[in-house]
């Protein structure tokens, strides 16, 4: 229970803590800048394919975090996206603040949840929607898993000045694979506290199926 209350307050963080300053960015500089981007993640931050994650209304300050750590790469304590290799190498930390400005500056679209049923450990399958809000909303006090409403609120818009990204609307299939990742350690630019790794370690399976879900439909 002292664990679940330890790190209620960072909560499902998709990354960030220790980000330190951030330069300020041009939105319409930005726009400029970002044509190697919309190819994957769309003209205005709405990617359509599900593996490429949606960018408008994240926050400038993850989003630069997250653009830095791609440039700086895994082996140099960054993260690695294979996607993106190179892309971000000719790129100033000003260049990245201004992209980061004009996909913040934009509205994310629904994604939208999906009535679904996941298998829990027992076995038994249990309505998904209602698993993954009761996740999202009130953790599970069972295992250590914080409530993800500390950091991204509880409408999912996160917290920006804070570095915390919006991710109600966000598509499920990335949420998974995030979750994933941070529980397997193959993603690991969570902060040295280690924020999401700590978070997603306990979750089930059924859970992060169930919490992405409804995370693609909240707002």
């Amino acid at each position: 229970m002292k664990k679940v209350f330890k790190y209620a307050v960072f909560s499902l963080g998709l990354v960030a803590a220790s980000q330190g300053a951030v330069a300020a960015g041009d939105a319409a500089a930005g726009e400029a800048k970002t044509a190697v981007c919309a190819a994957c993640h769309g003209v205005d931050g709405n990617s359509l394919v599900a593996n490429f994650p949606k960018l408008a209304g994240l926050g400038e300050k993850y989003i630069v975090k997250q653009l830095k750590d791609i440039r700086t790469g895994r082996a140099n304590g960054g993260r690695d996206v294979v996607e993106m290799t190179g892309m971000l190498n000719g790129m100033s930390d000003q260049d990245l603040a201004d992209i980061a400005a004009y996909f913040s500056s934009k509205p994310m679209q629904l994604s939208g949840a999906k009535e679904i049923e996941v298998q829990a450990s027992s076995g038994i399958k249990v309505d998904g929607l209602a698993l993954g809000e009761r996740v999202y909303r009130g953790g599970n006090t069972k295992t250590a898993v914080p409530a993800c409403t500390g950091c991204h609120s509880p409408t999912g818009q996160g917290n920006s000045p804070a570095g915390y990204p919006r991710i109600g609307g966000q598509h499920a299939a990335y949420i998974e694979k995030q979750l994933r990742d941070f529980r397997s350690g193959t993603r690991w630019n969570d902060g040295d506290q280690k924020i999401m790794r700590q978070v997603a370690e306990n979750m089930t399976d059924a859970e992060i199926i169930a919490v992405s879900n409804f995370i693609a439909g909240l707002n």
